[in-house]
C-alpha cells in the first residue's frame, strides 16, 4: 500500500496540532516518525486511522482520495494500528482477542473457535509471529501480548501497520524480536509507520525518518543521519545526548532496604523480599520492565503504601511504615512516576506547586498565615534557576507542557536539603531537550554527595546514569551489576534469568 498525506491540518480550538503535513509511505517501507512530546505525532496517526477528522488536507491511498469517519472504515481499507497501551481483553484467549468484532461463527451465531484458532496459526506462521491461540492474554509476557496486537491487524489483511511507541514496555530482547518482525513484514510488502522517541531505534530499523516539530514537518532524512542531527531537528537546538558523569567514590549507606514485602491493590506480593542499599554520592539505577513491583517499592519508600514485612532505614534510622509527611521531614526527595496524579495539583499555580512540600514552614508561612511574598520570591528564583517555561508564576501548572511540569517537580524537590532522592521514571514522555536537563540535575545532586535511587524502564537511561544497576523482575531483585554489563545480560535479568552475568 502507498499512502500519501497532503496538507493535513488538525485543530483543537485555537491550537493547531497538525499544520499542513505532507507525508508519503511507500509499499514495503518502514517510515519512522520522530518528534517531541506534544509535537502532533499521535494526532496525525489518529487522523490516518479515522479516530479524528482533519479540517484541511486529504489522504490518498494507491492513488485514490479517501475519507475515514471512524476506525472501522480505516480497517476496511486495510489499515491497522497497534496502540501504545494494548487494546486487549486480559481474560480472553489470544484467539478471542484477535477475532473480536470480526468473529467467525457457526450454528446459532456461536463463535467458531476452531476456525479462529486455525486462522491465527496460519497468519502467525506466515509472518513469524508464533503464539498459542488458546493462551490467555493476562498469562502472556508483554512481548507476546504485543504480537497478538500485530496479529489482530494482520488478520484483517492490513497493508499499512501503524505502531505507536511499541517498545515502551519491552525488554531489549523483545525489542530486537519486534524489529525483526517489522523487517519481515516490510519484506513481505507491508507498509509500516513507526512512532518512537528513541533515536537508536529509528536508526536501527527505519528506511525513512520524518521529524515533526510543533505540528509541522521539519524534514525527512535517511537512517544514516546522526543521533545529534535527529535530536537537533526534534528540538530546534543542539542537544547533548551524553550524560557527563565522572567516577566518584561512594560514601556511607544512606538508604537500606531489608527483606521488604509490599502488596499491590489486588493483595498480591508486588515486592517480594527485596534487599537493596543506596550510598551517599551514588546513583543506584533500578531497571526492569514496568509492572514488576517497582511502583509499589517506590510508594513504600515514600510512605504511600503499607509495608507488610521487612525494614527501611535512612541514615541508620528505622522509617518503616512512616507517613508521607514524616518521610519528607526525614529528607526524602520524591520525583513520582505519575507527575500529574502524585506530583502536582494541576489547578494550582506554578508558585503554589513549588512549595507543596513545605507550605507551613518558614519562610512560606508565618504565625499560621501564608507569606505570599516569600512564595512568589521562591517561585521567581526557581523558574529562573531551573529554566521553567511559563508566562507567569500565577499560571496554573496544568497549562505547562509535560517537560515544564516535570521541571516544577524537580525544582521543588531539589531546592531543599535532602537525605536521599527517589526518582521514578523521571524522563517519561519528555523530549530529548528536557531529558538532557533532568539528567544534568540528578547528576549534580549525586556529585554533591546525595544518595539517589533512579527507577526507569528505559535501559539507555539506566546505563547512562547508574553507578550500580539493580534489576527487578516479579517483585525480586535478580541481580546487582555495574554499568559496564552488556545490554543483553541486563535484558536477561529483566526477563527473570538467574544466570551469572559477565561484564564486557
Amino acid at each position: 500500500m502507498r499512502i500519501e498525506l497532503r496538507g493535513i491540518t488538525k485543530k483543537f480550538g485555537f491550537f493547531t496540532a497538525n499544520d499542513q503535513i505532507d507525508l508519503i509511505v511507500e509499499p514495503g517501507e518502514i517510515h519512522c516518525l520522530l518528534g517531541e512530546n506534544g509535537a502532533g505525532k499521535s494526532t496525525l496517526m489518529n487522523v490516518i486511522f479515522g479516530h479524528l477528522q482533519p479540517e484541511e488536507g486529504e489522504i490518498v491511498i494507491d492513488g485514490e482520495t479517501v475519507k475515514f469517519n471512524n476506525s472501522g472504515e480505516a480497517v476496511r481499507r486495510r489499515i491497522g494500528m497497534v496502540h501504545q497501551h494494548f487494546m486487549l481483553v486480559p481474560v480472553f484467549t489470544v484467539a478471542e482477542n484477535v477475532v473480536l468484532g470480526f468473529e467467525p461463527t457457526k450454528s446459532f451465531n456461536r463463535l467458531d473457535r476452531k476456525k479462529a484458532a486455525d486462522e491465527i496459526r496460519r497468519v502467525s506462521k506466515e509472518y513469524g509471529l508464533e503464539v498459542d491461540p488458546d493462551a490467555v492474554i493476562e498469562e502472556l509476557p508483554i512481548g507476546l501480548q504485543q504480537r497478538v496486537e500485530i496479529l489482530k491487524a494482520l488478520s484483517q489483511d492490513a497493508e499499512l501497520l501503524i505502531l505507536d511507541e511499541p517498545t515502551a514496555v519491552l525488554t531489549p530482547q523483545e525489542i530486537e524480536a519486534l524489529m525483526a518482525i517489522m523487517r519481515s513484514l516490510a519484506k513481505a510488502g507491508k507498509s509500516i509507520l513507526f512512532i518512537t522517541h528513541k533515536l537508536k531505534e529509528v536508526k536501527a530499523v527505519g528506511d525513512v525518518i520524518t521529524v515533526i516539530r510543533q505540528g509541522k514537518v521539519v524534514g525527512s532524512v535517511p537512517p544514516s543521519a546522526s543521533e545529534s542531527e535527529l535530536a537537533s531537528m526534534m528540538v530546534g537546538r543542539d542537544v547533548n545526548l551524553t550524560v557527563n558523569k565522572e567516577a566518584s567514590p561512594p560514601g556511607e549507606e544512606v538508604l537500606e532496604i531489608r527483606d521488604l514485602v509490599v502488596r499491590d491493590d489486588r493483595g498480591l506480593a508486588a515486592v517480594n523480599g527485596v534487599t537493596l542499599d543506596v550510598r551517599a554520592g551514588e546513583i543506584m539505577a533500578l531497571a526492569g520492565v514496568q509492572g514488576n513491583g517497582q511502583t509499589e517499592l517506590v510508594e513504600a519508600l515514600a510512605g504511600m503504601r503499607r509495608i507488610e514485612s521487612g525494614t527501611i532505614t535512612v541514615k541508620g534510622r528505622d522509617v518503616t511504615n512512616s507517613k508521607p509527611r514524616q518521610m519528607l521531614d526525614r529528607g526524602l526527595g520524591h520525583i513520582p512516576e505519575d507527575r500529574q496524579r502524585d506530583g502536582l495539583v494541576l489547578p494550582m499555580s506554578v508558585a503554589d506547586n513549588l512549595v507543596l512540600n513545605t507550605p507551613r514552614r518558614a519562610p512560606f508561612a508565618r504565625r499560621g498565615s501564608r507569606n505570599l511574598s516569600a512564595v512568589d520570591e521562591n517561585a521567581l528564583k526557581q523558574v529562573k534557576d531551573f529554566d521553567i517555561r511559563t508566562t507567569s508564576i500565577r499560571e496554573p501548572v496544568s497549562a505547562l507542557s509535560g517537560g515544564n511540569q516535570q521541571k516544577v517537580i524537580v525544582a521543588r524537590e531539589l531546592s531543599r536539603p535532602l537525605a536521599f532522592l527517589v526518582a521514578s521514571q523521571p524522563t517519561r514522555g519528555l523530549d530529548v531537550g528536557s531529558i538532557e536537563y533532568v539528567h544534568r540535575q540528578i547528576v549534580n545532586q549525586r556529585n554533591e554527595g546525595l544518595g539517589v535511587l533512579i527507577v526507569s524502564s528505559e535501559l539507555d537511561e539506566v546505563l547512562a546514569l547508574g553507578d550500580r544497576i539493580a534489576v527487578m523482575h516479579e517483585g525480586r531483585i535478580t541481580g546487582v551489576v555495574d554499568p559496564t554489563t552488556s545490554r543483553e545480560n541486563i535484558g536477561l535479568l529483566m526477563a527473570g534469568s538467574s544466570i551469572k552475568v559477565d561484564h564486557d
